[in-house]
């Protein structure tokens, strides 16, 4: 058996069947072409029948990437499979995947057909589907509520009509991760065809019981060498198995032999313009691309971590495009973090001075969720406005709708006062381009943070930014009333920090 595992993305298919995660053509190739960067191996470009726009997407999908195989889903009707080719006629490698339900409700309500029957129309659909490529993928619907015999009838008659590869979907999410692997392996030992090299078995599990990576992973242990997966596990009801969660086992227990095309450095990317794109913010406690995926805030922890990182985190955040772990200043953090913190702003205690500004600090974490650089800077007696060499003078924005964002900033750098003025695609873009016009140095904006106002209107704004700046990540923090002032302090607060 093979020990490569094709990785087979469907957001763009059965990712986008969220309600309000809808893409236009012009998204779905920023994604697709993510997705190749990542190293995906089949890209699951839609539904073609289904709309004008589905079957244009797939067209310029096709166009758009080079060497993932481009695959078009199809009912098992032969109109469906016609409008999939004539939507494939781009593709450098093209896959009609079709097929048909087979567990009883769905023989029984949803076809008003009998098992044989099914057979007959699935070994048509594949048969039909050939005509046009010779990669064929067949799925069987609701295979987790199918019988294993029966199961496996319809796969041998389906691989025997021309199927490359056979989708064994848990389509409800219902089955437990030894149930599923014990219906793969069935038929792995049942199915000829698998065993011989002729066509290969696939996953596309659904997470409706929070099974969807464990049934997965059972799935590729007892033989199936495909996965069908979504970036962020977004997908119908409670989503789909997560791409990063199956990459990232795998690359953590190379133990089980199993390889990858997968990039993980592309990972956090990738899932953060899906999020954008699609409007689907990212739950902080997600496996690998959550934002707490490497943040500690219990001091056991922390301390740990910063004495060996291994000792609480089995994965490097850069193999998956993250710069860093965050230590989470809270009630719970100990010394070690807050002497970690201060160190990081520039400021070095010990001893006695540690103990007594640790123990300030625990009477205001006491009072917070989350203590800021600038609290406990202020608890270290370092004033911030008064420690930086450049400050804010002032700051003029126009914006609105119907015209071009363009910002002047004045600094104070030192006694020298600098003026400058930028056009950017928002307010806060103009003003930190008339920041960088001032400033010239090397920096990349890495993430920007704005703390919802939930008081009213007139409430403080919080931004959190981070800048990287010759190879080393500064972070920022800035409150205002303006959140475009707040912006540029924040902005601002990275860059006195550089070195």
């Amino acid at each position: 058996m093979s020990d490569k595992l094709y990785i087979f993305d469907t957001t763009l298919r059965d990712g986008e069947q969220v309600p309000g995660c809808q893409l236009n053509t012009v998204e779905k190739i920023q994604v697709a072409r993510q997705l190749e960067a990542l190293g995906v191996d089949v890209i699951e470009a839609g539904f073609p029948v289904s709309s004008p726009g589905d079957f244009n997407s797939v067209i310029e999908i096709s166009k758009a990437v080079t060497w993932p195989t481009i695959c078009a889903l199809t009912r098992a009707v032969e109109k469906d499979i016609d409008v999939a080719a004539e939507a494939l006629k781009y593709a450098k490698r093209g896959r009609i995947h079709t097929g048909i339900g087979t567990s009883p409700s769905h023989i029984k309500y949803k076809f008003n057909s009998t098992p044989e029957e099914i057979i007959e129309r699935a070994v048509a659909a594949v048969k039909y589907a050939k005509r046009y490529v010779e990669d064929v993928e067949f799925y069987a619907e609701d295979a987790g509520r199918t019988d294993n015999e029966y199961l496996a009838r319809v796969i041998e008659a389906v691989c025997k009509a021309g199927a490359t590869v056979c989708n064994i979907p848990d389509t409800t999410g219902f089955r437990t991760p030894y149930e599923y692997g014990e219906k793969i392996k069935y038929l792995y030992e049942h199915v000829d065809a698998f065993a011989a090299g002729k066509a290969i078995l696939s996953t596309h599990c659904h997470n409706d019981l929070g099974m969807a990576t464990a049934n997965t992973v059972a799935g590729v242990l007892n033989g199936a060498r495909q996965v069908e997966v979504t970036i962020n596990g977004i997908g119908e009801r409670a989503g789909n198995t997560s791409l990063e969660e199956v990459a990232m086992i795998f690359k953590t227990h190379p133990d089980l032999g199993i390889q990858t095309n997968i990039n993980t450095t592309k990972i956090y990317p990738t899932s953060r313009m899906v999020s954008s794109l699609m409007n689907m913010p990212v739950q902080p406690n997600k496996a690998v691309v959550g934002k707490n995926a490497f943040a500690h805030s219990s001091g056991i922890h922390q301390d740990g971590v910063l004495k060996n990182v291994s000792t609480y985190e089995i994965m490097d955040p850069k193999e998956v495009g993250i710069d860093d772990n965050a230590i989470v200043l809270t009630a719970r953090s100990g010394r070690a973090a807050l002497r970690h913190r201060l160190s990081v702003n520039g400021v070095e205690l010990e001893g006695e001075k540690l103990d007594a500004i640790y123990q300030e600090f625990l009477k205001l974490a006491d009072k917070k969720k989350e203590v800021t650089d600038d609290d406990i800077l202020v608890l270290a007696g370092a004033d911030r406005s008064a420690s930086h060499n450049i400050k804010l003078d002032y700051l003029q924005v126009t914006t609105g709708k119907g015209v071009k964002s363009v910002a002047s900033v004045g600094l104070l750098i030192g006694k020298e006062q600098f003026e400058a003025a930028a056009s950017g695609n928002g307010p806060v873009d103009a003003a930190i381009r008339a920041v960088k016009t001032i400033i010239k140095r090397e920096m990349i904006l890495k993430e920007f943070t704005i703390q919802a106002i939930s008081k009213g209107s007139d409430d403080m704004g919080k931004v959190h930014m981070q800048v990287e700046h010759d190879g080393r990540v500064y972070y920022g923090f800035g409150a205002n009333t303006d959140i475009v002032t707040a912006s540029v302090e924040a902005y601002i607060d990275c860059i006195n920090k550089f070195k």
